[in-house]
């Protein structure tokens, strides 16, 4: 489609299948991430040509304003952002610090809109532009990591600010909101628990989870011009979690499901 994308968190298992896709699909992607050898690593997989490296700490406003207008004078203008960068440290408000919450509101909250407001004056200088912000479901219900949670569920309120006032300039704002990933995060509890996967499956209707081409596909929809009159939307892809929970209602009404 030849536009100028923008992805943070460009090299996790998410972000490079977000990389990938707009690639295919012709676009130029600027690649945002912390790690500089896996970004290199990416450029080298899927074309020097599409991927232009950005090394940014999202927890630094400054360090993102000059990396994203130092990779703008290269390609030009952005005109889509896909903040994707997140992550979690502690799974329970007993684990949970100070120190650990700073971390997770500062990278999942406070990162995101520091790269809206990197690229919303360009954008509403030229009238148009697409924002989709990565949430999770743990913005939606409470299950665990509640920092990670609370800061997610800020992005899904931020992204509704976005589409109410940035509307009236052509810009889309929705987020998506990803359930369970098969992304090499999960290897930790993957080593501590072989079964967490099957152990899961019982809570998710479809008994399946979301892989990181999943998210790219609602995301590349809501990045598309088939999407052009939505906005404000937080878009569960979580494989039925969120439509209610399945072992309750069989309790409930004593049936099986």
């Amino acid at each position: 489609m030849n536009r100028v994308v923008l992805v943070t968190g460009a090299a996790g298992g998410i972000g490079s299948a977000l990389c990938r896709r707009f690639v295919e699909q012709g676009d130029a992607v600027l690649a945002l991430d912390l790690n500089p050898a896996a970004l290199d690593a990416l450029a080298a997989t899927l074309g020097a040509d599409r991927i232009t490296p950005v090394v940014a700490d999202l927890a630094d406003p400054a360090s993102v304003q000059a990396a994203v207008a130092q990779a703008v004078k290269l390609r030009g203008p952005v005109d889509v952002l896909v903040a994707n960068a997140g992550g979690a440290k502690s799974p329970t408000l007993a684990a949970t610090d100070i120190a650990s919450w700073q971390r997770d509101v500062n990278l999942n909250l406070n990162g995101t809109y520091y790269t809206v407001e990197a690229v919303r004056a360009s954008m509403i200088e030229r009238q148009q532009g697409v924002l989709v912000l990565i949430g999770s479901v743990n913005g939606l219900a409470s299950l665990g990591h509640p920092a990670y949670s609370a800061a997610k569920a800020g992005l899904i309120s931020y992204t509704k600010a976005l589409a109410l006032e940035l509307g009236k300039y052509g810009i889309r704002a929705n987020i998506v909101c990803p359930g369970t990933v098969k992304t090499k995060a999960w290897q930790a509890r993957v080593d501590k628990n072989p079964q967490v996967f099957e152990n899961l499956k019982k809570y998710y209707p479809l008994r399946d989870f979301a892989t990181p081409d999943d998210i790219a596909d609602a995301v590349q929809f809501l990045a598309s011009p088939m999407a052009r009159v939505i906005t404000g939307v937080a878009l569960p892809v979580d494989g039925g979690l969120m439509a209610g929970n399945r072992l309750m209602a069989e309790d409930l009404t004593l049936e099986t499901f």
